[in-house]
């Protein structure tokens, strides 16, 4: 793994590289979850890297990780934000085209970015992704949040990101508010003409498969794999699984 840093919109973003010795194909970039850092992808990166012979590349976003922070709150579009700098993290990183690997909040960014910079995209590998705020997702995140403050999850939180209180904070105060209900992305699908794989655990606790299913209906190149024994975090859960998926989706691509 090497890391190094970018900056986009000024502010410095970690990035980290796992190189293939095969330097096959367009490289892989991995969009982390809503509470993700490039420390949270733990050993999967370097597998997918060995696995696909095809560098692999993770960001930490603002305030996440060890990037710097934010200077504002989120907001009920903070993922169209978000997307907004997909353009510039591939200038920064001298990168014309890539994979997109998104996984929860980062499958949606990828989402919303596909729909508008095509030309950055060549496939969307999505886990988890999430087009509605469905009550599983709101009643999941409530539950956490209200058992935050007792537990050491923020302490635990503190191996992957150097500010994580104000992070969880952060997060979960945008899901849980009263406008983020009515937030849905339904509208971007059909802008999106790209390859796709779709990936998600029979057992998320934050997620149907209602949401890939209606990814499916309007994205006519979309692909689902649904995994047994498994929650919200195939990569890590799955790992095997989701790499046979992701090396027979890419084998003929560029």
């Amino acid at each position: 793994m090497i890391l190094s840093t970018i900056e986009v919109a000024g502010k410095r973003l970690e990035v980290a590289t796992w190189r293939s010795d095969h330097g096959r194909g367009l490289p892989i970039l991995l969009l982390h979850e809503g509470l993700g850092s490039i420390r949270l992808w733990k050993a999967f990166p370097e597998e997918l890297a060995a696995k696909t012979g095809r560098t692999v590349i993770a960001w930490s976003r603002r305030g996440h990780g060890s990037s710097d922070a934010r200077d504002d709150a989120h907001t009920v579009n903070y993922m169209h934000r978000e997307a907004d700098f997909l353009p510039d993290i591939h200038h920064q990183l001298g990168i014309e085209r890539a994979h997109w690997f998104g996984h929860s909040d980062g499958a949606s960014i990828a989402l919303i970015g596909a729909s508008r910079t095509q030309q950055f995209c060549s496939s969307l590998i999505l886990e988890a992704p999430h087009v509605l705020v469905e009550d599983l997702k709101y009643e999941s995140i409530a539950k956490v949040t209200a058992g935050f403050t007792q537990s050491d999850m923020g302490e635990r939180m503190r191996r992957y990101h150097e500010e994580p209180y104000p992070l969880f904070r952060d997060w979960s105060a945008i899901w849980l508010s009263p406008e983020f209900r009515e937030w849905n992305i339904e509208d971007v699908l059909s802008r999106i003409d790209k390859p796709m794989l779709l990936i998600q655990g029979r057992n998320d606790q934050y997620g149907t498969m209602d949401q890939l299913d209606r990814i499916v209906r309007a994205v006519p190149r979309a692909i689902k794999v649904e995994i047994d024994d498994c929650g919200h975090s195939p990569h890590l859960e799955q790992e095997q699984r989701v790499l046979e998926a992701v090396c027979d989706f890419l084998k003929d691509k560029e």
